[in-house]
C-alpha cells in the first residue's frame, strides 16, 4: 500500500505555537521521514513561521501533525479549505468540536453515550460545592491536549490549586468526576476500530510525562479483554468518534469503572512519536507505519478532501 506515495507531493505541517509544539515536531518528523522513504516528495513546514502557507507547493496533499490549539481546533483546516488544499483528518467542524472536551461530552450525552459528569469552573465558582456534587475530580483546560494543565483534586483547597494550574492555558476549564478504574484507548482509522490498548501509567494518571517522557508507562495491545468486551469497546469508540464529527483517523480515550465504559475525549490528531499509541495499535492490526499513513491518506480523500488544490495565487488569507 505504501506505493500510493511514490512521487506524490506531500507537505507535513508540524511545530506551531501551541503547548504541544515539541511533540508536534517529533510526530511531524517521524511522518515526514516515513513518507520520504516511501518515495514521496516531502515538504516540511513549521507553522510557527509567519506566512508559512505561502510556501505550500501547488497540488500537494497536507499531512497535518499540528497538535493542540491552532492545528487541531479547525483553524488550519479552515485555511486549507479556503486555499483548496487537501489535508489529512477531520474537517473544520469535527476538529473544533473535538478540541472542546466539554462540548464533545454534551454531544455524547445527547446521543445517549456514557461520559463522566462534569461542571465548568472558574475563579467565581463555589469549589466546595463542586466537590460535594462530583466528588474527586480531574481538572482540565477544555481545549488543550496531551494532558497539558491537567491535575486531580479531592477537596476545595486542591481544587483551587488545580484551577490555578489549568488557568495558565487561558481557556475555559472543567472539573470532571474522577473515574476509578482502568484506562483504555481505541485508535480509529478509515472507519475501523483498531485493537484497544490498556494504559497503566506509573504515576497517578496518564499525564504529559507518562505519555511522552516516562518509559515506565505500561501499554498492553491488544488489551487484556475478552472478545465480547473488546468488541463492545470498539463499537462504543466508533459511535463516539462518529457522533463528534471526526473523520478519517483519530483516537478515543475511555475509562472503565464498576458501572461500565466511560468516554473521556476524542483526539483528532494523535501523537505519531515512538511513544504514541496509534502506531502501536496499527502494528497489532498488522499495519506498518507507512501502511498506516496510506490508510489515513485514503480515508481523508474519501471523506471529502479534494484530490488537489487550485493553482491560483496563495497570497490570500
Amino acid at each position: 500500500m505504501s506505493e500510493v506515495f511514490k512521487d506524490m507531493s506531500v507537505t507535513v505541517l508540524m511545530g506551531g505555537n501551541s503547548a504541544e509544539r515539541t511533540i508536534s515536531l517529533k510526530s511531524g518528523t517521524a511522518v515526514a521521514n516515513a513518507l520520504t522513504e516511501a518515495g514521496a516528495i516531502v515538504t516540511r513546514l513549521d507553522t510557527a513561521t509567519t506566512g508559512w502557507h505561502h510556501n505550500l507547493p501547488l497540488e500537494t496533499f497536507v499531512f497535518n501533525l499540528l497538535h493542540g490549539v491552532g492545528g487541531e481546533d479547525g483553524s488550519v483546516q479552515g485555511l486549507l479549505d479556503c486555499l483548496g488544499v487537501p489535508y489529512s483528518g477531520s474537517g473544520v467542524l469535527g476538529s473544533a468540536l473535538c478540541m472542546d472536551k466539554a462540548k464533545t461530552k454534551l454531544v455524547w450525552r445527547s446521543a445517549g453515550l456514557p461520559t463522566p459528569a462534569f461542571e465548568m469552573i472558574d475563579s467565581d465558582s463555589d469549589l466546595s460545592s463542586v466537590i460535594d456534587r462530583l466528588g474527586p475530580v480531574f481538572v482540565k483546560p477544555v481545549s488543550e491536549g496531551s494532558s497539558v494543565g491537567m491535575s486531580m483534586a479531592s477537596d476545595a483547597d486542591s481544587l483551587k490549586q488545580a484551577l490555578l494550574l489549568a488557568s495558565q492555558s487561558r481557556v475555559a476549564i472543567m472539573a470532571e468526576a474522577h473515574i476509578k478504574g482502568d484506562e483504555f484507548t481505541v485508535a480509529i482509522v478509515s472507519g475501523k476500530a483498531l485493537p484497544p490498548i490498556k494504559i497503566t501509567p506509573a504515576s497517578t494518571f496518564y499525564d504529559f510525562d507518562a505519555k511522552y517522557v516516562s518509559g515506565e508507562t505500561r501499554f498492553e495491545c491488544p488489551a487484556p479483554l475478552s472478545s465480547s468486551e473488546s468488541e463492545a469497546l470498539q463499537t462504543l469508540a466508533l459511535k463516539a468518534f462518529e457522533a463528534s464529527g471526526a473523520k478519517a483517523w483519530g483516537r478515543v480515550d475511555v475509562m472503565r469503572d464498576a458501572e461500565g465504559w466511560q468516554l473521556l475525549e476524542v483526539n483528532t490528531i494523535p501523537g505519531m512519536t515512538e511513544h504514541s499509541l496509534v502506531p502501536k495499535a496499527a502494528a497489532a492490526a498488522g499495519l506498518s507505519f507507512t501502511d498506516l499513513l496510506a490508510e489515513i491518506y485514503l480515508a481523508s480523500v474519501v471523506d471529502g478532501s479534494p484530490v488537489c488544490g487550485p493553482e491560483e495565487d496563495r497570497d490570500g488569507p
